[in-house]
């Protein structure tokens, strides 16, 4: 899709109504479900991290940025995800947070990005972070500069590609709270995104579905 045709649209996507817990169980495991439901989050508090779902354009057209995060010894070792991380104290709130991050990992000025519009938390219970999602755009090409500390490569996701079916899977997974289930998932090339970006990632295209024509 064309950006300044997909910026058009910004307004009504601003004031569309979010689907929540219904988007997000498209993409979650049953075994997902299982486990929230013995999650106390008064006697464990969540730590909080923020993100930015990144619009941008390449080329006059309209992509999505998502990372694939660097191997290492942890939960989300290599796992894909937006740019984003953990709060800290001089944060002055969660979207100044999902800024912070994305310059520090994708090297995108936050001066650069707008944030339009926030999108549901998702919890993550393997690693009780509660993680605050922010639509984001940047109206000019970009040119990335990785952080090689917490960043193995870019995944630059075409909005068209994303809002089709096709990348629409079930993959047989072995995650940190079962082994080899069943887990509704995005494939993107050769990656699979599953788990709370699969979460975000399909709020956020039931709300793009839901306000873009399908044919323009």
């Amino acid at each position: 899709m064309d950006f300044q045709y997909f910026l058009n649209y910004i307004p009504k996507i601003v004031q569309s109504s979010l689907s929540g817990e219904v988007s997000h169980e498209k993409m979650m495991p049953l075994e997902r479900k299982k486990l929230l439901e013995k999650v106390n989050l008064k006697e464990n508090p969540a730590r909080e991290a923020a993100v930015t779902m990144l619009f941008y354009p390449k080329n006059n057209e309209t992509y999505l940025a998502l990372i694939v995060r660097n191997s290492y010894n942890g939960i989300h070792s290599a796992q894909i995800a937006f740019p984003g991380g953990k709060i800290e104290t001089e944060d002055v709130d969660f979207s100044a947070t999902a800024l912070r991050e994305t310059e520090e990992e994708i090297g995108v000025s936050r001066n650069k990005i707008e944030i339009v519009k926030a999108f549901t938390p998702v919890y993550i219970p393997p690693s009780n972070f509660m993680v605050y999602p922010f639509l984001g755009i940047c109206s000019e090409e970009i040119d990335f500069v990785l952080d090689p500390k917490e960043v193995a490569a870019l995944i630059e996701l075409p909005l068209d590609l994303f809002r089709s079916n096709a990348i629409i899977t079930v993959e047989n997974l072995s995650t940190s709270y079962a082994s080899f289930i069943e887990v509704p998932a995005f494939k993107i090339g050769e990656h699979i995104v599953w788990g709370a970006t699969a979460m975000m990632l399909s709020e956020l295209r039931d709300v793009l579905n839901n306000v873009l024509p399908d044919n323009y």
